[in-house]
């Protein structure tokens, strides 16, 4: 399941955050926890890996992390200001200074004209530093969307440690 390039993506997460002492925490809805699995996959990932939250359902995203109703009704659950809550609510509730979050459509069903299949949103935040986000439409079938956003929440997380 894990290639060379997630290993590789995570390998640098859990470097640069021993370099600095930070530890992470996950929000992970539309990944369903691959990207805490690629991090804890690595042996002696422990001493990075604070937890993580897989919020897959929107009651999950508000009872776990917070993330405000209106946000959800407001822009829905894949949006930017969902990702960026996702991110802070999860940093809140966890004892690690960096955070990364993902929510998107993995497919094959669900997108929509405005939300196609592959979009994906992505927050992370470091304490002390407003939070930051980006999206993407990956191509390709639910494993590679998947993949695709793994390696790159995993390499927010890096750029993010090394701010």
């Amino acid at each position: 399941m894990f290639d060379h390039e997630m290993r590789d993506a995570a390998e640098r997460v859990l470097f640069t955050c021993r370099k600095h002492g930070f530890k992470v925490v996950t929000a992970e809805s539309c990944t369903g926890g691959l990207i805490a699995a690629t991090l804890t996959a690595i042996a002696g990932s422990s001493d990075v890996v604070d937890r993580g939250f897989v919020t897959y359902s929107n009651e999950a995203k508000r009872e776990m992390i917070g993330v405000p109703w209106d946000a959800i009704v407001g822009h829905g659950a894949v949006s930017e200001p969902v990702a960026r809550a996702m991110a802070t609510g999860a940093l809140a509730r966890s004892g690690a200074q960096l955070s990364v979050s993902v929510t998107g459509v993995a497919g094959p069903g669900g997108g929509s004209a405005e939300k196609p299949v592959g979009l994906v949103h992505f927050g992370a935040a470091r304490t002390g530093f407003e939070p930051i986000a980006e999206h993407h439409v990956f191509p390709g079938d639910r494993d590679g969307i998947r993949r695709l956003t793994v390696i790159t929440a995993l390499t927010m997380l890096a750029k993010l440690a090394e701010r």
